[in-house]
Order: C-alpha cells, then structure tokens, then sequence
C-alpha cells in the first residue's frame, strides 16, 4: 500500500528556483520553525533522509529509505500522482498567471447561464472573503485559479448547492480541453455570512484522465484489485481503480486504510492525505502542519501492526508545500521514500531516485507486472 502525505517535501529540488521555490524544504524549514515529535517515523529512518534538529538519525531503521526527484516538469498534485503511478510527463499542465482567456471565461459562462465575479490568482480562503457579498448578492461564482494547473470554482452552498456546482465543474472540464486542458477543475463549496466565510469539506476535483498507462491501469488489467483512499480518484479521473472511498480528513484516511488493508489479499491500495496540503500548507499554518504530522505519526504503529506476511507500507509524498515560505502554492521538492514490509530488508539506504516512477515500477515488479509504465525498480535491494 501507498500512503501520499500530501505536500510533505524534503527540500527543494536543483531546478527549483525555475519554479520560484528557492530555499523551501516542508520538513526541514518545519522543524526548524517548531521542533516535530515523530517517534514512530524517526524509528522508520525519517531523520535518516535529511538532517533534522528534532529527529536524530536512526542507526538500525524499521524502514529502508530514501528521496525521490520529480522527473516531471511540475510540481502540482495531478502530475505529482501520475508520476508516482509511473507516468512521467514530459511537459507542464497550462497555468494562468493573468486569469483565463476570454474564450474559455465566455464559453463557461454561456454554459452555465450566468457571469462569474473574479477570473484571478487567488488565495482560495482570500477570495471568498473578498468577493462571498457580491457572490451571494448576485448568485454568480467565483472563478479563480493559482500558480497550478487549476480552474478553481467557488460558490457558497446556500446560493450553489454543491451538486449544481459540481454540475458547473462538469461542464468547465468539457471546455477545458486541447491547449487550455489544465490538470484539474475544482468545486469549492463555503459556507458563512456578512464577509465571514469558511470552505467546507465538499471540495470535489474533476481531474484531466492520465494521456499514457499507470500502475493503476496495469494492475486492474491484471485482475488485481486497486484501491483509492482520498482525493484519487479525482487525480486519476477514476481510471484504473475498482475500488474508490472518498474522505473527509486525514484521520479518515487512515481509518479506511486500516479497513482496506484486512480485506482479502493481493490488493493495492492507494491512499492521499491531503490535509497536510489543503489545510496548513496552503494556509501557510506552520502548526497546524506540525500537529497534522504529529497525528499521522501516532496513527502510523496500527498501520505497522495491520500488515500481513506478504504487505508492503510506503511512506512518500508528491511536491512539497513548504508553510514557512511566503509563498502558499506548491513547492518543487523532492519527496520522502519510506518502505517497510515483514519481507523486505529494514534499513537499506536507497538514495536518490531520478523519478517518483520508480516507486511504480518496484510495485509493478512485486506484483509481476512489469513492461508497460516507467521507472527503474529497487525490489531487488529490498528482497533477495
């Protein structure tokens, strides 16, 4: 199984100043900011992968370990998890730093019926303080988008109900197609009154589907089961997965992972926690990070406890979003590699890797599947 701690980077990558990202290291400027207690990911190797005041290298880890490079030139989610399923892309998704062209804002608005207030960049939790009277004096969404890949939609879920603004997405994702074919639409339903406004929990993406083969695809032709817990099935546009539970929180994550992993075996399962990334990264809440870390750790002994004779756990992630920079957009990292299994060998230093697609490819050969994604497998470091 796959657990995606989402935005959790281990500092920036050789290119990242081509991405404005210079200096930003999630973990690393975190426990800089505010020491972290992670016991049970220290005993893992966490602190083996990069120096950390708080956590002290571990002489004999639970987990091999390592880092990987993004191959991709990306640093959001969609491309992030597409890569970690073993498609590398070989050029960005379309992003909108001066808001969308007139063709794609008329052609929405003649498909939905009315105007929209904004088409900027904008800090999702800024934009509807800004822009929620107007939105609920006149019934118009909000249209925004940031330094990814996204159409972002807003609407208060007393004036748009969430399915008519999933209906809106819908048709969004119809438009943006060819040159405008950004990585995701998302719905973002908020509640509140009079210039107080809050998101809710009914965020839905509506996810460009992967152009080439994944794992995920691989292992469902294979008749093996796939699981996906949290947000992917919305970065997979659904593709490849038999089996899909939405959540609400991290914790829930982990809830119907622990579920999932005493249901019948073989199965991969594949689970996004994506508050690290939604709630504190974005929102720049360097303890509301930290905690979220904090949690996740005491959590991770029920997931070491669950595994069978034949399980393997990974810890990694898909970019960074770095809380203590000024900036509240992804950041171009590497990511953390953690990988334990009562088969596998404890304590091997993987180094870097060159693409998150190794991952993939380790788990296609584990479960003899090879031949049809990339990336360079480390299953015989772990097994022989």
């Amino acid at each position: 199984m796959q657990i995606v701690l989402d935005g959790v980077g281990v500092g920036e990558l050789p290119d990242a100043e081509k991405f404005g990202d210079k200096g930003s290291n999630t973990l690393g400027n975190l426990d800089r900011m505010r020491p972290l207690r992670l016991p049970n990911l220290a005993a893992m190797g966490m602190g083996n992968i990069i120096p950390l005041s708080s956590i002290v290298p571990c002489k004999y880890p639970l987990a091999s370990y390592g880092r990987m490079a993004e191959a991709s030139p990306a640093k959001d989610s969609t491309i992030g998890h597409w890569e970690l399923a073993g498609l590398i892309s070989e050029n960005p998704l379309p992003t909108y730093p001066n808001g969308f062209p007139t063709e794609v804002i008329t052609a929405f608005q003649q498909a939905i019926g009315r105007p929209i207030l904004g088409n900027v960049v904008a800090s999702g939790t800024e934009i509807i303080q800004e822009l929620g009277d107007e939105h609920c004096r006149t019934g118009y969404p909000i249209v925004y988008t940031s330094a990814d890949s996204v159409f972002q939609v807003a609407a208060h879920e007393e004036i748009i109900p969430p399915d008519d603004l999933y209906g809106m997405c819908k048709m969004a994702r119809q438009i943006l197609q060819g040159k405008h074919a950004v990585g995701r639409v998302i719905a973002r339903p908020f509640v509140g009154k009079n210039g107080q406004y809050t998101r809710t929990r009914r965020r839905r993406d509506f996810s460009l589907p992967p152009p080439g083969m994944t794992l995920l695809d691989v292992l469902k032709e294979a008749g093996i089961p796939t699981v996906g817990i949290g947000k992917i099935d919305d970065l997979f546009a659904g593709r490849g997965l038999s089996d899909i539970r939405h959540t609400e929180s991290n914790q829930q994550g982990v809830d119907d992972t622990l579920r999932a992993m005493v249901e019948p075996s073989p199965r991969f399962i594949f689970t996004n926690l994506i508050d690290f990334d939604m709630l504190w990264g974005h929102r720049n809440d360097v303890e509301g990070f930290a905690t979220g870390l904090e949690e996740f750790d005491c959590r991770l002994p029920e997931l070491l406890e669950s595994l069978k004779d034949n399980d393997v756990l990974v810890i990694t992630a898909d970019h960074g979003n770095d809380p203590t920079t000024p900036s509240t957009d992804h950041s171009r990292e590497y990511v953390p590699l953690l990988i334990t299994g009562p088969k596998l060998h404890a304590g091997i230093k993987l180094g870097i890797r060159n693409s998150f697609a190794d991952l993939a490819a380790t788990a296609a050969e584990y479960f003899s599947v090879m031949g049809k994604i990339s990336g360079i497998s480390f299953i015989k470091e772990l097994i022989n």
